[in-house]
């Protein structure tokens, strides 16, 4: 098979780990140009990664040689980006969030279908060994269904992470640390026990914090499947602890904590697995993780292309994150329990 040809749109904090994937899939993909608006970031980028770079978008729009984009900017920039790049016939993968309000992600979805490109969402916690190992063993009936599901998220991020104008915000972001950090935990949970309900909580800014968005949800939550749980994230747990979801099946408990998988059947048998592709990203410094589940994920979204089929992680699979955030968010400030939209 060619290489897939790929543009950049977006030389931020985020794409470190994307740039260190790709130079190992060299084989699989060419860089043809890396772009941003902004010259500083475009020299800092170039200073340490040997990728062509471009100053206008056009030159990627208007590449037809160029198959797809890898887009790394704003939440609230998505759309547009999107529309611009499905015009152009170019396949898309798309960092986390979807965009900053649920109805523009919808559209943007609604835009890649119609014009017959792929989208692909950056949500690589489903792509670290330990997840994939559990994976198997759900498929194969090993642990039976799931009756009761958890997921913690106790991050740690200072106020100077704040202090970074928009983030945070909900004109930028679309709100703090459900979409911003949570959400990659969120999917992977859904990914394992499907859409949720309902749910019912509450949800702050605690002190720790100068900042629009919330730093602090804490919330139950019952699933379509009929399973319930509990979800807690948070910014403002330091120094900053492993990202965790517990379930409870008929067969057996089964927990996720970052990098590490750990199963206890009823009848005695337990596995184990700790891998060395998730760790760190929960402190202050947000980057300080393995770019090997990023490098998984480009991996898939380079075989969907070639094989016409949809990626792992879909722009529609989000959009149940997407649904349940908002309706975490409302019923925290509601204080009532709150369907969650389908």
């Amino acid at each position: 098979m060619a290489k897939l040809r790929l543009g950049i749109i977006g030389l931020g904090m985020a794409a470190e780990p994307h740039a260190r994937a790709l130079i190992e899939l060299h084989e699989k993909i060419e860089i043809v140009a890396a772009f941003s608006p902004n010259a500083f970031r475009r020299k800092a980028f170039s200073s340490r990664f040997d990728f062509p770079l471009c100053d206008r978008i056009d030159a990627i729009l208007d590449d037809k040689s160029i198959d797809a984009v890898l887009v790394l900017t704003p939440p609230n920039t998505h759309l547009d980006i999107v529309r611009l790049c499905a015009k152009a016939k170019k396949h898309i993968l798309l960092e986390k969030p979807l965009e900053a309000t649920t109805l523009r992600a919808s559209e943007l979805i609604d835009i890649c279908r119609s014009s017959g490109v792929s989208l692909g969402v950056v949500l690589q916690h489903r792509f670290t060994s330990a997840a994939i190992k559990l994976a198997t063993v759900f498929d194969a009936g090993e642990l039976g269904e799931i009756i009761g599901c958890s997921a913690s998220i106790g991050l740690w991020r200072p106020q100077s992470y704040y202090d970074e104008p928009g983030r945070g915000t909900l004109w930028r972001d679309g709100g703090g640390v459900l979409i911003t950090q949570g959400i990659h935990t969120l999917d992977l949970m859904l990914s394992f026990v499907g859409p949720a309900a309902e749910v019912s909580g509450y949800a702050i800014t605690t002190p720790l914090h100068q900042m629009e968005g919330e730093d602090l949800v804490c919330a139950s939550v019952r699933f379509r499947n009929g399973s319930i749980g509990t979800i807690n994230a948070s910014t403002a747990a330091y120094p900053g602890f492993p990202e965790r979801i517990d379930f409870i099946c008929r067969k057996a408990t089964a927990s996720l904590v970052g990098n590490s998988v750990n199963i206890m059947w009823h009848d005695g048998r337990s596995f184990q697995l700790t891998s060395d592709d998730h760790a760190g990203g929960t402190g202050a410094n947000p980057m300080a993780f393995s770019h090997l589940s990023h490098k998984a994920l480009i991996e898939d979204f380079i075989e969907a292309i070639e094989m016409r089929r949809s990626p792992k992680v879909t722009g529609q699979d989000v959009l149940a994150v997407h649904h349940l955030i908002d309706a975490l968010i409302a019923a925290g400030g509601s204080g009532r329990v709150t369907t969650v939209a389908s």
